[in-house]
């Protein structure tokens, strides 16, 4: 677990960061996280997440943006920053995550538990 938090702070520093379109929640759709990412989050109920899965929304977009945003998982924060996640809008960092990050994120996805949140 501990392994896996300082992987998590590792990334977050290394995902470039960008401006999104301001009222935009276009990427905010299901997504998956690590259960360490969901540690951080504060619950929702079952009925929260069922309502926002049948949006194609995500249970922590609230009236004015990400409720989270500090807390974010990986996935969200890549978005916009590589060519595999584009933002729909074509908002992007000056210089997009290096490639060898984003592949470490990936291969770190494909060995943890990952919870649809």
């Amino acid at each position: 677990m501990i392994k896996n938090d300082l992987q998590i702070h590792f990334f977050r520093k290394n995902i470039p960061a960008f401006a999104c379109t301001p009222g935009c929640h276009d990427c905010c759709g299901p997504v998956t996280a690590s259960s360490n990412e969901v540690a951080r989050l504060p619950a929702k109920s079952d009925a929260e997440h069922e309502q926002a899965l049948a949006k194609w929304s995500c249970p922590y977009l609230g009236e004015h943006g990400c409720e989270v945003y500090e807390e974010r998982p990986l996935i969200c924060r890549l978005f916009g920053t590589t060519k595999s996640l584009p933002c729909p809008n074509g908002c992007a960092p000056n210089k997009m995550i290096d490639v060898k990050i984003e592949q470490k994120i990936h291969a770190f996805h494909r060995k943890t538990r990952q919870i649809l949140l």
